[in-house]
């Protein structure tokens, strides 16, 4: 079988099939621009070739396992299964300016461990595949399509360390970003690091309009390598040399999640405001979301405002995010997935 998402194999098959190239437009805009199922795209195609393309075409490989809708925010966290009894999460945003966002992962687990970030309990068991990893954009955009939505912005934010699975997050960024697929502007996507220099440089230099985001978190050395041990490989001094490259492209969004008595004092500010000075980034200040097992707390809102306002009057664009989905563990830092699969428990 050829999966939708080979484009030379979906080319292939249109010429073995005599299909028209109209109507192959046809049937990949309506599964992947208007968001229809599998036998609505069909019926774009010659009644004569649609059983046969149906047989030869695999349309799926991740199933469905749980949802959950947040009572407060309009968050709904998807639980998929893959086809080797893994589960991983994706996460619809919607917030009230109806631009519908996606959070998707791109590992089964994450190796990083950082130790603000539920994933990280989990280990790593693989990486995701570029169909597992375009199937959470197509099955979500099917499900907020009953609402009259679409998603606008896909962010590579799930479970997973995207750069650490370079290889299949640039095909599927190539795809995302294919006329005849989902055709999405750069700047409507975007990649989530903890800062993998080297390929943070190849990235930008692949796909210089795709927005990157850096979770620094803290611009002390120590501080850092306490918070992601991913830091005691690459320092700051190597990250800022990537950063800066970057930077060239446009600005880096530059993540700071604020945790109580750790990178919230005046040194932090300091560190901070020194570190990213003279570089175009847009700073995020992101609250911390508590999970099961871990005793860092987040500092207080009034502290994270004042914290911001600093950063904008010493000359950063900044903003002060609020995480959707508190409520339904979907929020930054809290995907995580113990069980195996249906077979071992869940319901």
């Amino acid at each position: 079988m050829v999966s939708i998402y080979d484009i030379d194999g979906i080319e292939a098959l249109r010429r073995r099939h005599a299909i028209q190239p109209h109507r192959m437009k046809l049937f990949l805009n309506a599964l992947f621009k208007n968001a229809l199922g599998r036998d609505e795209a069909l019926a774009m195609l010659p009644e004569e070739v649609r059983d046969d393309v149906a047989h030869q075409v695999e349309f799926q490989t991740l199933e469905l396992a749980e949802r959950h809708d947040s009572e407060i925010d309009g968050a709904s966290k998807l639980i998929f299964q893959t086809s080797d009894n893994h589960l991983i999460e994706s996460v619809i945003l919607r917030p009230k300016t109806g631009r519908t966002s996606l959070c998707i992962s791109s590992q089964v687990g994450c190796a990083c461990y950082c130790s603000f970030c539920a994933t990280g309990k989990m280990g790593f068991t693989r990486n995701l595949t570029v169909t597992e990893i375009l199937d959470q954009v197509v099955q979500a955009s099917r499900l907020v399509k009953t609402e009259g939505r679409s998603i606008r912005n896909v962010v590579f934010m799930g479970m997973g360390e995207p750069l650490l699975n370079l290889d299949h997050l640039f095909h599927s960024l190539e795809i995302m970003r294919a006329i005849p697929y989902f055709n999405y502007s750069g700047s409507r996507l975007m990649v989530s690091t903890v800062g993998i220099p080297h390929a943070m440089v190849r990235f930008v230099e692949q796909f210089p309009d795709v927005q990157l985001a850096l979770s620094l978190h803290s611009a002390r050395q120590d501080v850092r390598e306490r918070l992601m041990p991913q830091a005691r490989k690459y320092s700051l001094d190597q990250l800022r040399e990537s950063l800066l490259e970057a930077s060239r492209h446009g600005k880096v969004m530059i993540e700071y999640l604020m945790l109580a008595g750790v990178n919230d004092g005046d040194e932090d500010f300091h560190a901070l405001e020194n570190y990213l000075r003279d570089i175009p980034v847009h700073i995020n200040i992101i609250p911390f979301n508590e999970y099961a097992g871990c005793n860092l707390r987040g500092t207080a809102r009034p502290e994270r405002e004042a914290f911001a306002n600093r950063l904008k009057a010493a000359g950063f664009d900044t903003t002060l995010r609020y995480s959707f989905g508190a409520d339904i563990a979907a929020a930054c830092g809290q995907l995580v997935q113990h069980k195996r699969g249906l077979g071992d428990g869940l319901g």
